[in-house]
């Protein structure tokens, strides 16, 4: 019972922290909003950008490129940080970041993957649901070339959030429609697939 109680706990959490973070999209700093999620979200935030970014795309679907460029810029300079921190502070800040998500156990195994693939394996974190933070600040402790990085990190991202600024620019009241329709199993859908990331991380690595 005491597992079931801490997820239920660790969901309500998300809940509450989707719902704050929905106010500051919707609110008249909304951009700004965007922008600091996409950039926190890089290094130790839980929630990923893409669901505020829909939010705003649906809002304004002409404004759906200048959203994801926002995104895109904020997330990258985020993953800046992430790297600083596994450069600089990984015993410290970097292992608390990774410890509290539950992946301390598999992080000498993406230091593996770096040392096959070098930060090209960012990409691959950058554009999946697979947790991005973790590789940033990996990518820092192993000391991948900044430049390649964040090259690779610009690319994987805007790659990412232009897609979904494409589809909600071109199909822009559909997509309205249904997300007013089934909000509730979205959310929850949404919730799934940020667990589904870290679970992924755990199977496969």
């Amino acid at each position: 019972m005491a597992g079931v109680s801490e997820k239920d706990d660790s969901v309500g959490m998300i809940r509450r922290l989707y719902d704050v973070c929905m106010e500051w999209v919707c609110g008249p700093y909304g951009v700004w909003a965007l922008f600091f999620i996409a950039f926190i979200e890089s290094s130790f935030f839980p929630l990923p950008p893409d669901v505020f970014l829909i939010a705003m795309c649906v809002a304004l679907p002409a404004l759906s490129f200048r959203y994801a460029a926002i995104c895109s810029v904020g997330s990258v300079l985020g993953g800046a940080l992430g790297y600083g921190l596994g450069f600089w502070f990984m015993d410290g800040v970097g292992m608390t970041i990774i410890d509290w998500y539950g992946l301390s156990d598999k992080y000498g195994m993406v230091q593996q993957y770096f040392k096959e693939y070098d930060v090209w394996i960012v990409g691959t974190a950058g554009f999946t649901p697979i947790p991005y933070k973790l590789f940033t600040i990996t990518a820092g402790f192993v000391h991948s070339n900044f430049v390649t990085f964040m090259i690779v990190s610009l690319v994987a991202r805007s790659a990412r959030f232009f897609l979904v600024a494409t589809l909600i620019w071109k199909f822009g009241p559909q997509i309205k429609k249904f997300i007013d329709r089934y909000f509730n199993i979205l959310s929850i859908g949404f919730v799934v697939l940020l667990v589904a990331g870290f679970l992924l991380i755990k199977l496969v690595l």
